[in-house]
């Protein structure tokens, strides 16, 4: 048995590690909530009965509560901008670390992440649960096993749709300094993806982005008027980003695996200080909703990603190039909010010189394309021993990640190529397995 403290009482960390930690991971105890908002204690513990005695802190209380509670490792599931002290008070105590992804939300901080772990006893686990996804899990291997030769190009294509995208631009998502940006925020999942996808690590990078869709000019904003909030705005009946997931004829029940509604109890918050309703066209949004890339790895690959957050539809397009070969397979997410015929997932493999191979891959339940039940299988339980290869995110994988989603931003800023080792300021001598 393990005792863990819980660092940051959100909504992912009610239901990705407190809910499955409850019951199918029993034989571990959560031994304290840590939290700036009492509120969140209270839904906790509503939500959770059987935590109704566990202790509770508040951030500055985070010696005392190591004291006192004595954890063995801490889960850290706060805002973004909360991750790094957390983390790095946990490791200054050897305590071990399980983050929510991004680990932090700047090069620098990823830096020191990686260094504090260097001096302590304790270690940091990133949970990147798309690495999990058996059609991610297919293709690795498929890499692995040398179907592809070496890699010369990945092209990858994010599509998230109007009911996810807008979410990110309601929250404090929209606010550079607590996100980091979408393209650390979400697009780390996907950077994370293609390095552990090559085992290598990205050079350099130079991208564009923009904000077409959000904030006071979006071309559908119904009223040049911030500060509305979704649930008492007096021109929502205006708002085709409303309208679409909100009208009474929309018969489907709409669902996310990544969102959870119930943050709010009709037009009141259930967090202090916290809407996840704030109008999509406020004019104080920071962040971009469109971006491109391009890529360059070590070892000579290059990618080329773009990524979109207001789409008709979700999913992704890929395509892996090899000198043996090529991969290519398309997803398309969460069929409750897709208004059209869609084909299933599969991978399509097409050898340099020779006939298409199309692979069905067993797909798994769970959040993340069934990814989710794995990793916490891997945190929980140890390592499948059937598996010949690593899987499980350390924090170089975060750090790289977050290195990229950085160079993305300031490269759009600055007009210029960005180095990712200029931006996490040390050399790969030591560098471990992605």
């Amino acid at each position: 048995m393990k005792k863990y403290a819980i660092c940051g009482v959100s909504n992912r960390a009610l239901g990705m590690f407190i809910k499955p930690m409850l019951t199918t991971f029993s034989e571990h105890k959560i031994v304290s909530l840590l939290d700036h908002d009492e509120a969140r204690f209270e839904a906790c513990k509503k939500r959770f009965p059987t935590l109704a005695m566990t202790p509770v802190y508040f951030p500055e209380e985070f010696q005392k509560m190591v004291e006192r509670e004595k954890p063995d490792a801490v889960i850290v599931a706060g805002r973004d901008d909360t991750h790094v002290d957390y983390i790095m008070k946990a490791l200054e105590n050897n305590l071990d670390v399980i983050t929510e992804k991004p680990m932090v939300t700047t090069a620098e901080d990823a830096r020191k992440v990686m260094e504090a772990e260097k001096k302590s006893e304790g270690s940091v686990k990133v949970t990147f649960n798309y690495r999990y996804n058996p059609y991610h899990r297919k293709i690795k291997e498929m890499i692995l096993d040398g179907r592809l030769g070496r890699i010369t190009s990945v092209d990858l294509n994010w599509y998230i749709d109007t009911y996810h995208g807008a979410s990110y631009f309601k929250r404090w998502n929209r606010y550079r300094d607590r996100s980091g940006g979408l393209s650390i925020h979400k697009s780390t999942h996907h950077f994370d993806l293609v390095n552990w996808w090559l085992n290598d690590v990205p050079e350099e990078v130079f991208a564009y982005g923009s904000l077409h869709y959000y904030g006071e000019e979006g071309e559908w904003n119904p009223l040049k008027e911030s500060g509305r909030f979704c649930g008492t705005c007096h021109v929502k009946n205006r708002c085709h980003y409303y309208q679409r997931w909100n009208n009474r004829s929309e018969s489907r029940t709409v669902q996310d695996d990544h969102l959870q509604q119930d943050m709010m109890n009709g037009n009141q918050a259930m967090y202090t200080n916290y809407r996840p309703d704030a109008c999509i066209f406020d004019d104080d949004i920071e962040i971009e909703d469109t971006y491109a890339a391009a890529i360059k790895y070590k070892k000579g690959a290059l990618l080329s990603y773009s990524i979109n957050f207001s789409l008709p539809y979700e999913g992704y397009r890929l395509a892996i190039n090899g000198t043996k070969g090529r991969i290519e397979t398309t997803e398309y997410h969460e069929p409750s909010r897709i208004s059209f015929q869609f084909p299933k997932q599969k991978i399509d493999y097409f050898p340099l010189f020779g006939a298409k191979e199309s692979i069905e891959v067993v797909e798994t339940e769970g959040g993340h394309g069934g990814g989710d039940p794995l990793l916490l299988e891997e945190l929980f339980l140890g390592r499948d021993p059937l598996r010949n290869y690593d899987i499980l995110a350390g924090a170089e994988a975060g750090a790289y990640s977050i290195a990229v989603g950085e160079g993305v931003w300031r490269s759009v800023q600055e007009k210029r190529p960005i180095s990712i080792e200029s931006l996490l300021k040390f050399k790969e001598k030591s560098r471990k397995q992605i």
